[in-house]
């Protein structure tokens, strides 16, 4: 992946784009927790689609923005299709592609017409800004193959400094509508809760497979851990990351920030979810 030169020329959406990837990718970074919570992000939704794939497969990044989900997947060795809503993101996609091959596939991901199913689909951060959570996962579930794979990843609406509404106890999603695909977490709608998972899964006809809860408040540098997070070495806070994950559910529940889940669409399941 190529690091870029900062271009006052860019369009507005690059400039963001390549501040987001300071923070994530390159450095320096000026919010420890931010890029940690991120690296770990990343490496999970990459290992659990390694798990079950091989190089070769064909993957759609759903609403990929800068694309390092998508470029990392195809200097491994994946045939990736980067999608986003925002078309002008592909140019600066091309400009970080050293390797590997990638396609792009612009647009709305409840509207786009792909010429192929999916043995994977990455839907990261994104199912919060749907006002329809549920019809966007049927919709994901049906642009892959059957026997294929969604790898998801949202924050953890049980944990304990959430505040916003849970999806399951919505009785009209409709009136968010206005509000979805916003960007950052201004945009959040819903904050899906750990049993909420798998029922979603089930309607849009998916088999949840893997199911993980990480990134405890000090790997965030939440709940004004930063400046300890500044004076503690990369490799405790790892370790303290681990030893967390081993408390009772009850505790990680509350205290992890994300939610990583892998869903398989069972291959006798052709395309019920189509109609």
């Amino acid at each position: 992946m190529k690091p870029l030169t900062f271009d006052e020329n860019w369009p507005p959406s690059w400039k963001a784009s390549y501040h987001y990837d300071l923070e994530e990718i390159y450095g320096p970074f000026t919010h420890l927790g931010y890029a940690y919570a991120y690296e770990q992000r990343r490496r999970e939704t990459i290992r659990l689609l390694t798990d079950v794939l091989p190089a070769g497969a064909h993957v759609l990044d759903v609403a990929a923005a800068q694309g390092n989900f998508s470029l990392t997947l195809a200097e491994m060795g994946y045939e990736v299709t980067w999608n986003d809503r925002r078309a002008e993101l592909a140019d600066y996609v091309r400009l970080k592609h050293e390797r590997g091959t990638i396609s792009y596939c612009p647009g709305d991901a409840f509207e786009i017409d792909l010429p192929r199913l999916f043995d994977a689909a990455l839907i990261t951060e994104i199912i919060e800004h749907t006002a329809h959570p549920d019809e966007f996962l049927k919709r994901i579930a049906a642009l892959i193959r059957p026997g294929g794979y969604i790898i998801m990843t949202t924050p953890n609406g049980s944990y304990f400094r959430n505040h916003l509404p849970k999806f399951s106890d919505c009785s009209d999603s409709t009136v968010y509508e206005a509000r979805q695909f916003h960007p950052d977490s201004d945009g959040h709608i819903f904050l899906l809760h750990p049993e909420e998972i798998e029922p979603l899964g089930k309607r849009a006809g998916l088999q949840l497979e893997r199911f993980e809860l990480m990134t405890n408040p000090l790997t965030s540098g939440h709940i004004k851990t930063k400046t300890l997070l500044r004076a503690t070495p990369k490799s405790v806070v790892g370790r303290i990351e681990k030893l967390t994950a081993r408390l009772p559910e009850e505790w990680t529940r509350q205290i992890f920030t994300q939610i990583v889940a892998r869903f398989r669409k069972p291959a006798a399941a052709a395309d019920c979810q189509s109609s």
